[in-house]
C-alpha cells in the first residue's frame, strides 16, 4: 500500500499553491477517485480558509458518492508520493488513482446528482479557522472501487481555501 497527497489545486512545488474561491453555492473543492479495480482508504483529510472576520460557520463534508463532479482534471504531478511504496509504483494516474474531469480534480464547475452518498465527516468550521482530521489505524473511511470522495462544502460568505485528502491505495 502506498501513501499519496491530494491537493485542490495543480501542485507543481515551484510556486506557491493557489487559494480557491469557495463562493456560496454547495461546491466540491476536491474529488478522488478510487481505482476500478481496488478501493482507497483516506487516511487524513483537512480544509483551512482565509476568511479575516469570524462569521457564519462553512458547512463541510467529507463524502463518498456515486456519481462525480465536473472538476479541474489533476495530473501526476499533483499527486505527491509521501512514502517509499508510492514512489516504487511510479505514476499512480496509471492504474491506482484515476484523473479527469469526471475523476480526480478539484475546483467544481458542476456537482452532478449523486443518487447515493456515504458521509465520513461533516463540521462546521469559522472561515477564519481550519480543520484536520487523522483517522485511527485501521478505521478509516474506504473509497469503494469506481466510486469518488469528495470534500464538499457550502459557505454563507465567500472565502477561499486549501483543502487535501492523503489517501493510501
Amino acid at each position: 500500500m502506498a501513501l499519496y497527497l491530494i491537493r485542490n489545486g495543480a501542485n507543481n512545488g515551484v510556486s506557491a499553491m493557489t487559494k480557491v474561491g469557495t463562493g456560496t453555492a454547495l461546491k466540491t473543492m476536491l474529488q478522488v477517485k478510487a481505482s476500478a479495480t481496488q478501493p482507497a482508504k483516506i487516511v487524513e483529510w483537512g480544509i483551512s480558509f482565509d476568511g479575516s472576520a469570524a462569521a457564519t460557520p462553512i458547512r463541510v463534508e467529507l463524502l463518498e458518492t456515486n456519481v462525480a463532479a465536473v472538476v479541474a482534471a489533476h495530473v501526476a504531478n499533483g499527486i505527491n508520493k509521501l512514502d517509499a511504496a508510492a514512489v516504487a509504483v511510479g505514476d499512480p494516474t496509471t492504474n491506482l488513482i484515476q484523473v479527469g474531469i469526471s475523476a480526480t480534480g478539484y475546483t467544481a464547475t458542476a456537482e452532478g446528482a449523486p443518487t447515493s452518498a456515504r458521509v465520513f465527516d461533516h463540521q462546521l468550521i469559522a472561515p477564519t479557522n481550519q480543520y484536520v482530521k487523522q483517522y485511527p489505524l485501521g478505521r478509516e473511511p474506504v473509497i469503494k472501487t469506481g466510486q469518488f470522495a469528495r470534500i464538499r462544502l457550502r459557505a454563507a460568505t465567500a472565502v477561499s481555501a486549501y483543502c487535501y485528502m492523503v489517501v493510501e491505495v
